[in-house]
């Protein structure tokens, strides 16, 4: 049995849960990862062509111009992209790709017109139940001060907001539970009748 690969988005606010899920995630080996690109200087401990492919401002708006990113945004004064080819490649040969982005970026991706991206898209929205539940883990972690809360709660508003453009929503609750809830999703998808070729001859 051959199928094609899966490109799964996950979004989700500040405090949703998106980090831990994604960090659970990646301790099995279901997904191919793209290294995204970036115009911030590296940290301590990040390597090039692992961590990101580190580039300066020019370069990455040459690369805006010509195409060559899947999706990117502009955060905090540098940018950030996915670069499309790596992912389109991914996808030929029958591997599932895990991007995390926000709503903005996953707009992008959703407005690519390329058909092998929307045949293989599956779009996750992580969220807790309410934003009451939101602020109480933002508090919860207490490594931001009132303002910052605020403004995270203020941004968690707007992107909560967007749930409906998503195919799936996982109400996040424990950790654990997140993590079966996309692995249903997951493995639902990658037996769908469209993604599968089967010889029965």
């Amino acid at each position: 049995m051959q199928r094609s690969g899966i490109l799964f988005i996950i979004s989700g606010a500040s405090g949703s849960g998106k980090t831990t899920l994604c960090a659970n995630l990646r301790k099995n080996p279901d997904f191919f990862y793209s290294v995204s690109c970036t115009t911030r200087a590296p940290r301590r401990g990040e390597v090039e062509g692992k961590d990101y492919f580190f580039v300066d401002h020019d370069v990455f708006r040459r690369q805006i111009k010509e195409g060559y990113f899947l999706e990117y945004a502009e955060v905090h004064g540098n940018y950030y992209g996915t670069p499309l080819q790596p992912v389109k490649d991914a996808l030929v040969k029958g591997l599932d790709l895990l991007l995390d982005i926000d709503v903005q970026g996953a707009q992008q991706v959703r407005n690519n017109p390329d058909p092998q991206i929307q045949r293989a898209l599956v779009e996750i929205f992580l969220t807790p139940p309410n934003l009451a539940e939101l602020e109480k883990r933002l508090r919860r972690r207490a490594t931001d001060d009132e303002a910052t809360i605020q403004r995270r709660l203020a941004a968690a508003r707007q992107e909560m907001s967007f749930w409906r453009n998503y195919d799936y929503v996982i109400l996040s609750s424990t950790a654990e539970e997140d993590f079966q809830r996309f692995r249903s999703i997951m493995l639902a998808e990658r037996f769908r009748t469209s993604r599968l070729q089967l010889d029965f001859e």
